[in-house]
């Protein structure tokens, strides 16, 4: 329901474990297989040498620095406002208002504004669903979705519980806070389960 860029976010997590992975994989067998090793000596010989001779090349006048130094200093710098940038795109799509709608003028001729905060409803339902005892855990959180203001409900029931009885418990209290409110709000429920549910306690709900 937001923004967040999750096939984006697995692709760059699976390329940077695979980073990660391969460099653990060659220092192990720098570390322990001496063939790896000469290997990577002859390899690396010549490539310092050949960047020394460029850093040598590139050196500004005046000064006894090369502009490559410069080029990474500037490279770097980029990488950090686009991981700013992308930490940034993470979890967008929240929204504080659950409902903003004009009333029709009265017999004065002066229209109203109904502004319905999301907290409203998040506080409701937390409250309602904080009393349950077959829950270990809810969360509800307003969105925008399609322009139009929507709650994702999240519940982590405990072991047992039945998944239908409960979705079919929640949407009656969502249908009860739509009375209060006067709207029908779209509303995702997300169910969840874990290590958490497996290893808690299972209480009778009465």
């Amino acid at each position: 329901m937001n923004g967040t860029p999750r096939v984006l976010n697995r692709v760059l997590l699976a390329l940077l474990g695979l980073l990660f992975l391969g460099s653990g994989a060659l220092l192990i067998a720098l570390a322990t297989v001496p063939a790896v090793g000469r290997w990577w000596q002859d390899r690396a010989k010549p490539a310092t040498a050949e960047f020394a001779g460029l850093a040598a090349r590139t050196i500004l006048p005046g000064r006894s620095n090369s502009w490559i130094w410069i080029v990474v200093s500037l490279a770097l710098v980029l990488l950090i406002i686009a991981m700013v940038a992308w930490v940034a795109n993470q979890g967008k799509g929240r929204t504080d208002i659950l409902a903003d709608e004009y009333g029709d003028e009265d017999d004065d001729g002066a229209a109203g504004r109904v502004v319905i905060s999301g907290a409203v409803a998040e506080q409701a339902l937390k409250s309602a669903l904080s009393e349950r005892t077959d829950l270990l855990a809810a969360t509800v959180a307003t969105y925008a979705l399609r322009g139009q203001p929507a709650l994702r409900v999240r519940v982590l029931p405990r072991q047992g519980v039945s998944p239908h009885k409960l979705a079919a418990e929640v949407s009656a209290l969502v249908q009860a806070l739509d009375v209060v409110t006067g709207l029908r709000t779209p509303v995702l429920l997300s169910i969840g389960s874990g290590a958490r549910t497996r290893f808690t306690k299972a209480e009778r709900v009465g």
